[in-house]
């Protein structure tokens, strides 16, 4: 009988107690099916993780990521930014990532939606307590750009429609 996909991600990502650890491994040790997919979400991981080590990869980041990420010894750049805020900003070569902390009055929301240039990133992570969307632009990317200004807006998406909790300009300059 295979196991559930979220039992395999917990079992991965190291979430199972030590009871229920022990009880899966045996269950691993006899099932062909889940074993196969174990292998295939350990391959997964690792090309998510070395496109995203590459700088390949842009995305709205967790508070638990971003942590693990300053756990991991990376090198970060931060620009916290309130709405209708604007920032120089830069990448340097020995920077591994940069992260905007952008503020936003989150408290109630159910969803939002990021609005770049780049397009539209619905429904992304945000930490309402912290009143906070973590966004992480894709580091190869800036490294390569010259100059530019951009803008990001973060819209709450709500029953009765949107509505904007936020716009913030990033003025980056080549380091």
């Amino acid at each position: 009988m295979s196991a559930e996909f979220a039992t395999l991600v917990d079992y991965w990502f190291g979430d199972l107690d030590a009871a229920e650890e022990a009880q899966f491994e045996e269950h691993l040790f006899g099932c062909a099916e889940c074993t196969a997919k174990l292998e295939e979400l350990a391959a997964l991981g690792a090309a998510v993780r070395a496109a995203w080590c590459a700088g390949a990869v842009r995305a709205v980041i967790s508070r638990a990521l971003f942590e693990a990420m300053k756990k991991e010894g990376l090198r970060l750049r931060e620009y916290p930014l309130g709405p209708g805020g604007s920032v120089n900003c830069t990448i340097a070569a020995t920077d591994d990532f940069v992260v905007s902390r952008l503020s936003a009055p989150l408290a109630g929301v159910r969803r939002v939606d990021l609005v770049t240039s780049g397009g539209r990133f619905e429904d992304v992570p945000f930490d309402a307590e912290a009143g906070e969307v973590l966004v992480c632009p894709e580091p190869a990317e800036l490294k390569r750009k010259g100059a530019f200004t951009t803008r990001m807006r973060l819209v709450a998406v709500e029953e009765a429609g949107e509505r904007v909790l936020g716009e913030y300009t990033f003025v980056h300059t080549p380091s």
